[in-house]
């Protein structure tokens, strides 16, 4: 069992299969449906629950009718790599810029998701004394955002409509104490940065991607007013055709009360043609 509407739940279905195991993706039912073929395409079944606070009680509780095991990664997906290195994410963000004008970012951008990401990189920054400070972004409905700047770890939201990164409780895994700072996007504006991201570069993202664009975007316009010069450095971790019928479709944009139009013209005059 996993409670995931996100990349991990494809990942472990895939393994899951390979090792002859049954394999059951607890999500919130507002998990776009491309996702769910993609999980059961790999051999895992899905879970719909309504409340997306209680895809955890119903994981657990899954697992115990079953005989199966809750993987549980908002708890564990802090601890599941080496932060000081060997091969890891952020060891290969600074081997894969070693041979940039700015080697040595001036930020990294990534969303909170689980916690694990950020704090794999965050670590690794400061156990290498890198000068590179770690942006983390969350989207509107998450938790992460408000328990950072409150200092509350007790917070509790409606859960987010970017799927993978927002949540309603802040998670174990997350540790606030190695992020410089925190970025609150707009949904829309996570949207709009998904479809200019894919206007600019010709990647088809998705709308976690286009919420690290988004926070990027804010970086550079403060470096810029600063006249600062260097790096900046973000994940692309989903893919748009797991969204067409949500992020892509204008009808179901418009039931969600989403207007990109505004942030597609800030974004598009920021990089103009």
């Amino acid at each position: 069992m996993e409670a995931s509407s996100g990349s991990t739940a494809v990942s472990e279905a895939y393994f899951a299969r390979l090792l002859g195991l049954p394999f059951i993706a607890v999500m919130p039912a507002s998990t776009s449906p491309e996702k769910c073929h993609l999980i059961e395409f790999y051999g895992g079944k899905c879970h719909l629950v309504t409340d997306p606070g209680a895809i955890y009680e119903e994981s657990h509780r899954l697992a115990a009718e079953t005989g199966g095991h809750f993987m549980d990664q908002f708890t564990y997906a802090e601890r599941a790599t080496d932060w000081r290195g060997n091969n890891n994410i952020a060891e290969s963000i600074y081997s894969q810029m070693s041979m940039e004008p700015h080697p040595e970012p001036s930020w990294i951008v990534v969303g909170a998701g689980t916690g694990g990401t950020s704090s794999t990189i965050g670590r690794y920054i400061r156990y290498r004394r890198h000068p590179t400070r770690l942006a983390v972004v969350d989207p509107e409905g998450s938790a992460f955002y408000p328990s950072w700047v409150s200092g509350d770890t007790s917070v509790t939201a409606r859960g987010s409509r970017v799927e993978g990164i927002g949540r309603p409780r802040v998670e174990p895994s997350f540790q606030p104490s190695v992020i410089d700072r925190m970025i609150a996007v707009p949904d829309a504006r996570s949207i709009a940065a998904m479809h200019w991201t894919r206007e600019v570069t010709g990647l088809d993202v998705g709308g976690s991607t286009g919420t690290n664009m988004a926070a990027c975007v804010d970086l550079i316009q403060e470096m810029r007013s600063a006249g600062e010069r260097g790096s900046i450095v973000t994940l692309v971790c989903d893919s748009g055709d797991r969204y067409r019928g949500t992020y892509g479709n204008p009808q179901w944009l418009a039931d969600q009360g989403l207007d990109v139009e505004p942030h597609l013209d800030e974004l598009r005059a920021f990089l103009p043609d």
